[in-house]
């Protein structure tokens, strides 16, 4: 299963797109120790190195909706600005929210459509069709049904019929991309900062193995006294 998450700093300051960074790689240490694999298919970069305005993930394996799901929402990375000593703010948010890349793409195939001759009414006189020749075409997998009786012969407005549908469906397609592109770009203005899902933290340093000894700081050695 494959499952798309675009994570985004949204307007926030550039504090923001560097919290993106860290909050990715925590994902993806997430994602491997689940056995899940992560791509990065696009990912915008920040004004500092090493941070990110929006990345986009391709996340694959097993319950991977389930994965994607625990990480979407407002994410808060939590830890002092590296960049502006003097501010007192800790918390940087990002949102992460799954979305549609792939949009699917109908295949038009004429074995698909059904024909049916029919008659039509409405104005015309003598010059309307009179014969069933005009074309009543259903293309079953969409239910888009058109009729046509512009010509006088059954195979001409079969061939107009099919054309039609071809360009509708085709144009739905179209539609349907825009539509996934416009809810993608949506998702930059959904950050709502407070109350996260999900917050993350740098981790605190190792301690040694065993504390070092200062120079100089070693006790004198001192003879045992004698016995009075």
């Amino acid at each position: 299963m494959t499952v798309h998450l675009l994570m985004s700093a949204g307007r926030g300051p550039q504090e923001c797109a560097w919290a993106l960074a860290r909050l990715l790689g925590r994902l993806e240490a997430d994602a491997a120790r689940r056995g899940l694999t992560t791509h990065r298919v696009q990912a915008v970069p920040g004004d500092r190195p090493d941070t990110y305005r929006s990345v986009l993930v391709r996340i694959r394996g097993a319950d991977t909706a389930a994965f994607a799901a625990s990480w979407s929402g407002t994410l808060c990375w939590q830890a002092p600005s590296p960049y502006r000593v003097s501010t007192g703010r800790k918390n940087w948010y990002v949102i992460a929210r799954p979305c549609r890349v792939d949009t699917p793409v109908t295949t038009f195939r004429e074995a698909d459509v059904e024909v049916v001759a029919c008659r039509t009414g409405g104005p015309g006189g003598q010059h309307r069709n009179k014969a069933s020749t005009a074309v009543r075409a259903t293309h079953r997998p969409s239910g888009l049904v058109v009729v046509v009786d512009t010509e006088r012969q059954f195979s001409l407005n079969r061939r107009i019929a099919l054309d039609l549908l071809r360009r509708r469906i085709g144009d739905g397609d179209e539609a349907a991309r825009r539509a996934d592109t416009t809810a993608r770009w949506r998702i930059h203005d959904e950050l709502v900062r407070g109350d996260p899902t999900w917050v993350e933290r740098p981790e605190p340093p190792a301690p040694d193995a065993a504390p070092r000894q200062r120079r100089g700081s070693a006790r004198p050695h001192r003879r045992p006294s004698r016995a009075r």
